[in-house]
């Protein structure tokens, strides 16, 4: 710890520290500069502050299916160490691998609540879409999906759980609720739960606006006090702080294959697979100062979310947050190495983090809501026969309250449009397989 904060202050006169100098320089193909070094380190830590609200948010989310709070975001800190070290060792990348956002809604109200998937049949569509993942980032098969799924799909599924997240975020912080005339209802502002999301997001917007860093985690620490204020925080955590990783044992290894003669299964590995591999790929396309590191980047990702299905968490996914330890500096492996070893201290802090109230946390799913949505301007709106499918799947996964629902109706109407207007040769013979493996989903499922 001494060399580490030594290399951050850039005081570098000990012969221990270069001898730490010239290994980091070897490792990470550095120029061996210390301001380097430093500059690095420093994009590591700022890509941590940014991106730590996901230890407290990734296990509130996954615990509404029964998973152990602890026990999952033991799951997280170290899914989330290992896919920064693989990016780090293997891809010598700057990108950040944390449980997606977008990914744990996706494992809890498609995955388990939506397809009737237990959280342990779950975790082994992960470890099979994990799989399934790298198999198409250590082959020619990115390359080929690439190709094969309308650029107008892979933005309306973007958009689609952005959506889709925005209303969970709403329905998590209170501020719509349950109506039997219209089905959903603005809810009484005045409620502790909904005031706290109100202040939070008050909180969290311009800070985020104004690119302060940690403004998650910053508004994530202002609600919760505004929600012991109103009354909505258990500080029973505090009065009994205690940790332990016996609980670990609840997740590691918990897959469970039992399901996998089932359809819902196989829908569930298949979409999974979709969502995790396009946004991935967009994502360090759209990040990488240095796009030769991509093809080894995308494989580590892949890596990583085999690692989730084995320790037991939502899918790993390439953080957007990234963005700010590049803009800090970052170009290597160095960055992601030092915020990886950042997440284990913050292990000891999970009993303080069942403090966290929904609302505080429902502020985070709003925020990321809207980043989503942007997805939409890439979408050719003036041609119907690509706008139609991305507003069916727009529309339907957020009111279905299901991402796999949502993405079948676009792939099953995008050939079918294409077929009625005489475009077929726009239809890929991987487009005409994915809408009959959802049609059949629908069929067999109303059977």
């Amino acid at each position: 710890m001494d060399m580490f904060a030594n290399l951050l202050n850039g005081r570098l006169e000990s012969n221990e520290v270069l001898v730490l100098l010239t290994r980091l320089q070897h490792i990470f193909a550095l120029g061996g500069q210390a301001e380097t070094i430093r500059t690095e380190m420093l994009a590591g830590l700022t890509s941590f502050i940014t991106v730590a609200y996901i230890i407290a948010v990734n296990g509130a989310i996954l615990s509404t299916v029964g998973m152990p709070y602890e026990a999952v975001t033991i799951a997280t800190v170290i899914c989330s160490f290992i896919g920064c070290m693989l990016m780090a060792f293997w891809a010598n990348s700057p990108i950040i691998i944390v449980p997606g956002m977008g990914d744990n809604a996706f494992f809890v109200y498609t995955l388990v609540l939506s397809l009737g998937l237990t959280w342990q049949q779950a975790l082994a569509a992960v470890l099979a879409a994990g799989i399934v993942f790298t198999l198409t980032a250590v082959t020619k098969g990115a390359a080929y999906l690439s190709q094969s799924i309308p650029k107008s799909i892979i933005h309306s599924m973007t958009a689609g759980i952005g959506f889709f997240i925005a209303f969970l975020g709403l329905k998590n912080g209170g501020l719509i609720t349950a109506s039997e005339s219209t089905f959903v209802q603005l809810a009484n502002l005045k409620d502790p739960a909904a005031l706290t999301t109100l202040c939070t997001l008050l909180i969290m917007v311009p800070l985020f606006l104004r690119n302060v860093k940690g403004n998650f985690l910053i508004g994530i620490i202002g609600g919760t006090c505004i929600g012991a204020l109103l009354g909505i925080v258990n500080f029973s955590g505090l009065r009994d702080y205690s940790f332990s990783f016996g609980g670990f044992g609840e997740v590691f290894l918990a897959f469970d294959f039992s399901g996998i003669g089932t359809l819902q299964y196989w829908i569930a590995v298949f979409s999974l697979s979709i969502v995790i591999i396009f946004q991935n790929m967009g994502a360090q396309l759209g990040l990488l100062p240095d796009k030769s590191k991509f093809r080894k980047s995308f494989q580590a990702n892949s890596f990583s979310v085999i690692a989730a299905g084995l320790f037991g968490c939502s899918p790993m996914t390439t953080a957007a947050e990234t963005a700010t330890g590049i803009a800090a500096g970052g170009r290597t492996g160095l960055t992601s190495l030092t915020t990886g070893f950042l997440f284990i201290p913050a292990i000891f802090l999970i009993p303080m983090l069942k403090m966290i109230p929904n609302s505080a946390i429902a502020a985070v799913l709003i925020i990321v809501g809207c980043l989503m949505i942007q997805s939409i301007k890439e979408i050719p709106l003036q041609d119907f026969t690509e706008a139609f499918p991305a507003y069916l799947m727009m529309a339907i996964m957020p009111l279905s309250f299901s991402v796999a629902d949502g993405m079948a109706f676009g792939f099953i109407a995008f050939p079918i449009l294409k077929l009625a207007t005489g475009r077929r040769k726009e239809v890929s013979a991987a487009m005409y397989v994915i809408a009959a493996c959802f049609l059949l989903y629908f069929l067999l499922g109303s059977l």
